[in-house]
């Protein structure tokens, strides 16, 4: 019969209340579930974006120039003809090329950075499997219009807002100058305006950085309340992990059969086994010339005993009752053991006794 709870533990069984299991995480960071916010990377290109402009503005702004000298000196004087126009592409695209590799470089070097602080070292293509339900109408209208549509519009607008005004604060400190410029010469004209569109950048892209930052603990938020499990879960879980206790008891089982097996294979080699009489059986082997000290190759206790002994006896391997003695090597000896130092008299006596009676020893 199904067992049956009361609806007030069935709802808090459900209700997912309880931390992700490491398994858990594991399985969500195997299909690409993670932890991550868009933001951090887009800011990481922008501030390096920005630094690259800082240190490599000028000698981009000459290769620009370069070309705008070299297309009207030299280019605009050339015939149209197939060879000049392929020449012209290949080094218009190389000179090109020189310009935006850099920028490329930094925004595939920081944006790989962004997501690395985030996730660590992560490689999953289970996002990029096709999917039907990221087609079905219905679900998409819900994603457009559910609640965290409307937070992550919040959050757009408000960034906006934020840097917007930063910007509007930086030409606002700087609006004296700017307003001087037409008496001023073209060089310092620009100069003063890539100075500024500078400070607007870095003042942008430190604020998107820290808008950053805030949006990663909301995603965090977000993805560690999204994979909560309930306690039913958690059990279902250590259950998986530890394994079916019907399997581990037949394991078990199997692996008890097999070292009987083994043990009653071994006891033809056994000199003698000592018994308590009916609760245990240990039997013991012993060459002078190959080991130092008697081994226990055989033991078991109650109905293994029982088993044990009835093999003994169609072996003809002779029995000896000595409870102390066999309690203490049931207790203290593995098979495949040493006998203990401590045991070792008695042991020996005994088996001096058994080579006594199979005229072995004088």
């Amino acid at each position: 019969m199904e067992k049956r709870y009361p609806l007030d533990l069935q709802f808090f069984a459900g209700e997912k209340t309880e931390k992700a299991t490491p398994q858990k995480r594991q399985e969500s960071k195997r299909k690409g579930q993670v932890a991550k916010s868009p933001e951090v990377a887009a800011a990481m290109i922008m501030l390096g974006g920005i630094l690259l402009l800082y240190f490599l503005g000028g000698w981009m702004l000459e290769q620009l120039l370069a070309i705008y000298r070299v297309s009207y000196t030299q280019y605009i004087g050339w015939q149209l003809t197939p060879y000049n126009i392929r020449t012209l592409f290949e080094q218009m695209a190389i000179n090109t090329a020189k310009v935006l590799a850099p920028i490329m470089i930094i925004g595939l070097v920081f944006g790989f950075l962004g997501n690395y602080i985030q996730v660590g070292p992560l490689f999953t293509a289970e996002p990029l499997k096709a999917k039907l339900e990221r087609i079905n109408p219905i679900k998409g209208a819900k994603r457009i219009f559910s609640i965290r549509a409307l937070v992550e519009l919040a959050k757009s607008l408000l960034k906006i807002a934020i840097i917007s005004t930063a910007a509007f604060g930086v030409l606002w400190l700087g609006k004296e100058k700017l307003f001087l410029l037409s008496q001023q010469s073209i060089g310092y004209s620009i100069s003063f305006i890539g100075s500024l569109v500078f400070q607007m950048g870095l003042v942008a892209s430190i604020i998107l950085l820290c808008l950053a930052v805030l949006d990663y603990i909301y995603q965090k938020y977000e993805f560690e309340k999204g994979i909560k499990m309930s306690i039913q879960d958690v059990k279902d879980e250590y259950k998986k992990a530890d394994g079916d206790p019907l399997i581990k008891a037949k394991i078990k089982d199997r692996q008890r059969q097999m070292s009987m097996n083994r043990m009653i294979q071994d006891l033809p080699n056994a000199d003698v086994l000592i018994t308590n009489p009916t609760h245990y059986a240990i039997a013991i082997k012993y060459d002078a010339e190959t080991m130092g000290a008697p081994v226990v190759i055989a033991m078991g206790k109650d109905h293994l005993a029982l088993k044990i002994k009835e093999k003994a006896k169609e072996l003809e391997i002779v029995i000896m009752e000595n409870k102390p003695l066999a309690r203490a090597l049931y207790e203290q000896v593995d098979i495949g053991d040493n006998i203990p130092e401590e045991l070792f008299i008695a042991v020996a006596e005994v088996l001096a006794y058994i080579y006594r009676l199979k005229g072995k020893i004088k």
